[in-house]
């Protein structure tokens, strides 16, 4: 099995976004990943909610979705039990749904790296103590 990339949503908003100050990063990063990059449903609607102030945003947001470029594996219902664990072991950071479902997707998903600008994701632990494998800007 080839490694999955997990992507979070401000990498999708960087990558959007002309002026974003990590958007060349977020391309550049793209652009070495050849595989479908996987996430979740919760991160899908972080991402269309702030894609909806830039130039079809949300559109293009579908539109990788439908040409399989970014694929959601996901199922919240499956893993509700283990994502309300997530939340409340992170309670004081605290952590949004989404990114229990990013840290529950790289626990079912051994060899994974979350792409993310989301500092948060430092703290969190899979498996309550593995540290997760990260793709993220050196500066942020």
């Amino acid at each position: 099995m080839s490694q999955k990339i997990i992507v979070d949503t401000g990498v999708l908003i960087a990558f959007l976004l002309p002026k974003d100050k990590f958007h060349d990063w977020a391309v550049n990063q793209f652009s070495k990943i050849t595989a479908p990059v996987i996430t979740n449903e919760a991160v899908i609607t972080e991402a269309c909610f702030l894609a909806r102030r830039i130039h079809q945003g949300q559109a293009t947001i579908l539109k990788l979705i439908k040409q399989g470029h970014i694929a959601i594996p996901f199922c919240v219902n499956e893993e509700i039990e283990a994502i309300e664990i997530l939340m409340q072991r992170y309670i004081s950071v605290p952590m949004s749904l989404a990114d229990a479902c990013l840290v529950r997707m790289s626990e079912m998903y051994e060899d994974s790296q979350i792409i993310t600008l989301d500092s948060d994701f430092t703290i969190y632990r899979k498996h309550r103590n593995q540290a997760i494998s990260l793709i993220m800007p050196a500066e942020n």
